[in-house]
C-alpha cells in the first residue's frame, strides 16, 4: 500500500501519535517537538547533506545532528578516484534539543563550531547555503584542510520524498523525513591549498532532513544518487528496514524533479565484503540495479548502551528504472551511495 498524503496538517495528535501516516511529494507535515510523548533523550533530529562532484570524482558529506543524549557533527571527504575516505567528527554530550535545529526544512539558519570543525547551514527561498571547514583534516592524498562555500538550488516547483511512519510496537515512536535529491551545486571547496570550483552541470547534492522519536534498536538500508541523464535531472531514493512501512515506502525515482513512486525494494549485499557488487531490486520490477562499490566509509562504535555499525558505500549504479508512464531508463555507471547501518541508541 502506498498512501499519499496531500493536505498540510499537524504531524502528531495530543497523544503523540501521527495523525495521518504515509508519503508526500512536499513537506506537508508540521513538526512540533513539544507534542512528542518522550524524554528529550529519545528525540532524534538531523540535517545531513551529501554533495557529489561527478567531474572531480569526490563527495563531501556533512552531518549536523542532535540525538538527544548527544550531538554529532561530522565532515567526510570521499575520494572516488583513489577509493579512500577522510573524516573528522566531534560529539557534544547531552544536547537535548538545544542546537536550534528548525522545525521545518524551509527558510532557516543553524550553525555550530569548535576548534576541530565548523558547520553552518541556511536556506532562503530556493537557495541553500552550506559553509563548512575542518582546518586540520588530513585528506586521502596528504593535503591538509577542507573549507567549502556551496550553494544548492531547490527550484520551488520541484518535488521531494517525504514520509511519516511509526513503529508497530510503539505508535508514539515515529520517523518524519524529507529527502531532497538533484540539488544543483555551485561554489568552491578548498582542499589544502588548492581551490576546486563546482558547477551545477556536474555537481549535485541530496538533503536528508529527519525528525523523530525512535525506538532503541534499529537497522536501516539507504541508497541515493543524483545527477543528469540525457540532460534531464535524474536521481533516486531507496530506504527500508525500520518503522512500520505498511502505509508507504521510502522508495522513489526522481526524474525531471518529479517523484515516480516505487513499492518495496531489497538490497542484496554479498556476505564476503561490502565492496563486492550489490544488487538492488524492486517487487514491482521497476528498479533493477547493480551497484559496484568503490569505497566503504565505515565506523564501528561500541559504548555499551550505545552501539553503531555503519557502512556507507560509494560507487556506481548500472541497470534500469521505470517511470510511472512505463518509460524505461537505462542507467550506466551512475555515481551514488548505498548504506547498511545498525544503531542501538
Amino acid at each position: 500500500m502506498q498512501h499519499e498524503v496531500t493536505d498540510r496538517q499537524d504531524l502528531l495528535d495530543v497523544k503523540g501519535r501521527i495523525i495521518e501516516e504515509g508519503w508526500a511529494r512536499n513537506a506537508v507535515w508540521k513538526y512540533d517537538r513539544r507534542m512528542i510523548k518522550a524524554s528529550a533523550l529519545r528525540i532524534k533530529e538531523w540535517d545531513y547533506y551529501s554533495v557529489m562532484s561527478h567531474e572531480h570524482r569526490f563527495s563531501v558529506c556533512v552531518t549536523f545532528s542532535d540525538l538527544g543524549f548527544a550531538a554529532l557533527f561530522a565532515i567526510a571527504f570521499i575520494d572516488m578516484a583513489s577509493g579512500k575516505v577522510s573524516q573528522i567528527d566531534t560529539i557534544q554530550p547531552l544536547s537535548l534539543g538545544r542546537l536550534g535545529l528548525p522545525a521545518s526544512s524551509g527558510d532557516h539558519s543553524v550553525a555550530w563550531a569548535n576548534k576541530k570543525l565548523r558547520i553552518a547551514f541556511s536556506r532562503k527561498e530556493e537557495r541553500r547555503r552550506l559553509l563548512f571547514a575542518a582546518p586540520q583534516l588530513e585528506l586521502p592524498d596528504g593535503r591538509v584542510g577542507i573549507d567549502a562555500d556551496l550553494t544548492l538550488v531547490q527550484p520551488p516547483n520541484s518535488e521531494s520524498l517525504n514520509i511519516a511512519t511509526s513503529w508497530k510496537e510503539k505508535r508514539t515512536a515515529f520517523y518524519l523525513n524529507e529527502k531532497v535529491n538533484c540539488l544543483a551545486v555551485s561554489g568552491t571547496v578548498r582542499l589544502g591549498n588548492d581551490l576546486v570550483t563546482l558547477g551545477p552541470h556536474e555537481s549535485f547534492g541530496v538533503l536528508d532532513w529527519g525528525r523523530g522519536r525512535w525506538t532503541y534498536v534499529n537497522r536501516w538500508y539507504w541508497a541515493s544518487a543524483s545527477g543528469m541523464l540525457d540532460d534531464v535531472s535524474f536521481g533516486f531514493n531507496l530506504g527500508y528496514g525500520f518503522s512500520d512501512r505498511s502505509c508507504a515506502s521510502e522508495n522513489a525515482i526522481i526524474y525531471d524533479r518529479r517523484i515516480h513512486k516505487l513499492d518495496e525494494v531489497v538490497f542484496t549485499i554479498p556476505p564476503s565484503s561490502y565492496t563486492d557488487p550489490w544488487t538492488i531490486t524492486s517487487n514491482d520490477n521497476r528498479f533493477e540495479m547493480t551497484f559496484k562499490p568503490v569505497v566503504d566509509r565505515t565506523s564501528d562504535i561500541n559504548l555499551l548502551l550505545v552501539k553503531s555499525i555503519q557502512h556507507q558505500v560509494f560507487g556506481y549504479f548500472t541497470g534500469t528504472a521505470v517511470l510511472d508512464d512505463g518509460t524505461k531508463l537505462e542507467i550506466k555507471d551512475f555515481p551514488g551511495f548505498a548504506e547498511d547501518v545498525f544503531n542501538r541508541y
